[in-house]
């Protein structure tokens, strides 16, 4: 089954689809054929979160559908490599967020060390939640965020995110869960 999944393009960034084909690789730990596949120079940093890598890979295993929404690299256009990564945790209306927030999409999201601090997180954020509303008519986003994680924070508040409650997250612990509704949603 061949799925959609153009690139996400904002001012510097690019947003690309991760492939079943690119985790594999990853997973592999075969940086060439991924970085081939990806069409970005994959860092050593990224090689390291199989976790992640398994956990998104099962799920495109078993809806395909799913891949558009699920993980996606940030790419800094002009050098062509790869910064971060960011994505939904599932489709709109997930059963797990029914209860909380009806027809919302959860998502996360990471920067790489060296790429802080230069409004790329905000700028991926952005750009993600454009995509959505434009092409799947979503108006409402999720964020789970440690309350001591102050610059996701931030970045949550610069969007007009709003805690809606938290939980404990087995790897993460403690998180603020927060809720942006967005008004004007096509």
């Amino acid at each position: 089954m061949t799925v959609e999944t153009a690139t996400i393009a904002s001012d510097r960034l690019d947003l690309v689809s991760m492939s079943p084909a690119f985790l594999e690789a990853c997973l592999a730990r075969d940086p060439a054929t991924a970085s081939g596949i990806l069409g970005l120079e994959v860092p050593e940093v990224w090689l390291r979160e199989r976790g992640l890598m398994r956990l998104r890979l099962d799920q495109m295993r078993r809806d395909p559908a799913l891949e558009p929404w699920l993980l996606r690299a940030i790419g800094l256009r002009q050098e062509r490599t790869m910064i971060g990564h960011i994505g939904f945790h599932d489709r709109p209306d997930a059963d797990y967020l029914r209860d909380l927030a009806p027809g919302s999409v959860e998502f996360g999201y990471s920067v790489f060390a060296p790429f802080r601090r230069q409004g790329y997180a905000a700028e991926a954020c952005a750009a993600l939640m454009e995509w959505a509303r434009q092409e799947h008519h979503v108006a409402r986003f999720v964020v789970s965020i440690s309350p001591e994680n102050t610059p996701s924070l931030r970045i949550a508040d610069h969007f007009g995110f709003r805690k809606i409650g938290s939980h404990v997250d087995e790897e993460d612990g403690p998180e603020d869960i927060l809720l942006r509704e967005i008004e004007d949603a096509q």
